[in-house]
């Protein structure tokens, strides 16, 4: 199966939820006229896209159909595509290019609450990095949940890379020191820092977050050079408040949205990436260690709209 009938089998869900929707609408419907354009909404809203997010699309669409004398609804889908794909672009600066780094050891943070999918990310990022050719090195720093490091040394292994971590109930910032000093006297490419994701005592981990950026920059002051929040898209609306709450202990550079396979409502998406400005770096479209995809918005608004 080809990268992009993985997306679109990933993306089941959410592609019936919202295409059958257009489909039938545009089908029932030959004029672009207010009634339609308010059916449209509903179909975005109910697929987790957000109200402002769906007001940025909807308010677009009408200049366009104006200005472009669109009248028939036969030629809507390629403006909505247009539009869905513009959430996306509008996003300051293009990604950097996949799995390629810019300093060795090239460290990557990697934050999110328990349950989202943050260790299985670790670990296919991890795949995804010795497969381009670069040595890996995993920081076991959620020292605090009992099964984190044996789940994390199964996916170092499954990935074949390397892993450093310190007994249950160690000091985090002790594994990330080990780590980030192993990775630059051992001559690592990658270094990857798992964190602990307790979001409901907020200011320990905003404090703890800090302490482990502290840690790092004393040995490597132009470090990290990515720090990625996992959110689980399943979660919906959830998911906004745990940007939120994470980007306001640390700075993040992006975003991997996991269990797209999962859920009907991945219009989530959109609503992150306009409402937040923070970048889609990659997204989980299931089980499997190849199954991280680097996010790519034409294939994604293609997976999403196309039969």
């Amino acid at each position: 199966m080809g990268l992009f009938d993985k997306l679109k089998q990933g993306l089941k869900k959410t592609h019936e939820n919202i295409f059958s929707k257009i489909d039938r609408l545009v089908n029932a419907k030959s004029d672009i006229d207010d009634d339609f354009l308010d059916n449209l909404e509903e179909i975005f809203l109910s697929s987790d896209v957000g109200v402002n997010t769906t007001e940025v699309i909807i308010d677009n669409l009408k200049k366009r159909v104006k200005k472009e004398q669109y009248e028939r609804t036969d030629q809507l889908k390629a403006i909505i595509r247009d539009e869905l794909q513009k959430v996306f672009i509008s996003l300051s600066g293009e990604a950097k290019e996949p799995f390629k780094i810019s300093a060795k050891p090239y460290v990557i943070i990697v934050v999110g609450v328990n349950g989202v999918g943050k260790t299985t990310s670790i670990g296919k990022l991890a795949y995804n990095y010795k497969n381009a050719g670069h040595s890996v090195l995993i920081g076991a720093a959620d020292t605090f949940r009992a099964a984190a490091n044996e789940q994390l040394e199964t996916w170092a292994k499954r990935s074949g890379t390397e892993i450093i971590q310190l007994a249950q109930g160690s000091d985090p910032s002790a594994v990330v020191y080990n780590t980030i000093q192993s990775g630059i006297a051992k001559g690592y490419d990658v270094v990857i820092i798992d964190t602990a994701g307790r979001l409901h005592t907020k200011t320990n981990l905003m404090e703890e977050l800090s302490k482990i950026k502290r840690v790092i920059q004393k040995q490597m002051p132009d470090a990290p050079h990515e720090v990625l929040l996992v959110i689980d898209a399943t979660t919906g609306q959830n998911g906004m408040v745990q940007a939120r709450e994470f980007s306001n202990s640390i700075k993040l550079t992006g975003l991997i949205l996991t269990k797209l396979d999962g859920t009907a409502k991945g219009g989530i998406v959109l609503k992150i990436s306009n409402e937040m400005k923070i970048p889609v770096n990659y997204i989980g479209v299931g089980e499997q260690i190849d199954d991280l995809q680097v996010f790519d918005k034409e294939s994604f608004v293609k997976a999403l709209l196309e039969d």
